[in-house]
């Protein structure tokens, strides 16, 4: 059986700086592939003549109602799984970005049943899969080298 492939775009979204630095976390309800309900960041599937960092931008716009949002250069990561449904297998290729908001307000899509703010430590801990916590402490680091890097100027 060959797999179907699916590519999806997304981005850690953040608000604030050093400690005040929160993490947005979206509650997926068990639907679909799923085991459970899970907590992640915004992400969906790249449309057709749409580039990754569009796809993102949308993606956090549609789940989170935020669109004041600006993707940081010099952070792109890669993440892929197959996952199987109604007995189907797909491979799924995901593009993630990280990307700051001033915006708090939260306004869920329909597909999500709570989101957060969280800081690392907080975040980390809520999410379930393990390629998230790995996104998650990516651009974690990313972020405290960027304010590192800031602060010796």
């Amino acid at each position: 059986m060959t797999a179907h492939i699916e590519r999806s775009a997304g981005a850690v979204v953040f608000c604030g700086s050093g400690r005040s630095r929160r993490y947005l976390l979206l509650h997926h309800a068990r639907k679909g592939p799923a085991p459970k309900e899970y907590w992640s960041f915004p992400k969906g599937h790249i449309e057709k003549g749409e580039t990754s960092e569009d796809a993102a931008r949308r993606e956090i716009a549609e789940e989170s109602g935020l669109w004041d949002v600006k993707i940081i250069p010099g952070f792109r990561a890669g993440e892929r799984y197959i996952y199987t449904w109604r007995g189907k297998k797909t491979l799924k290729f995901v593009v993630w970005f990280v990307a700051r908001t001033r915006e708090k307000k939260i306004t869920l899509s329909r597909e999500h049943i709570g989101g957060v703010w969280l800081p690392y430590a907080d975040a980390y801990k809520k999410v379930f899969y393990p390629g998230t916590k790995r996104i998650l402490k990516k651009a974690d680091t990313f972020l405290n080298r960027i304010a590192k890097s800031k602060t010796r100027r």
